[in-house]
């Protein structure tokens, strides 16, 4: 049986990294970096932390409907979305994970465009 992404890559400890990695990506954007001014980090990291654990295969999960409900309020546009898409390739790029791994956890994020994108 073929390893998850979480297993192939060390498990929670990269996810963590690639999260705190990506987030210091997003709070040097101009297009995101307002998104989190009032935002308390450390809990975000932790969430996004068990996202991404589960974006990878491991054993965190977060429903359709819990991702809709925690960015309702956000007003997110396509244009956030796009560059929220565009640093998580990024981060995961520098991580040196295999581009066919790299695609599909940006398609996982990419997928659930309409569970983020609020404003059309």
């Amino acid at each position: 049986m073929a390893a998850s992404l979480y297993e192939h890559y060390g498990g929670f400890a990269i996810a963590s990294r690639i999260v705190m990695a990506f987030y210091d990506k997003v709070l040097d954007s101009d297009v995101l970096a307002a998104y989190f001014e009032d935002t308390d980090m450390r809990r975000l990291v932790d969430h996004q932390t068990k996202f991404v654990t589960s974006l990878m295969g491991g054993p965190a999960s977060y429903t359709d409907e819990m991702l809709r409900q925690i960015h309702q309020r956000l007003a997110i546009d396509d244009a956030s979305f796009d560059e929220m898409a565009r640093l998580f390739r990024a981060t995961l790029e520098t991580f040196a994970m295999e581009p066919e791994h790299v695609e599909a956890l940006v398609s996982e994020i990419t997928s659930r465009r309409d569970l983020i994108v609020t404003v059309k």
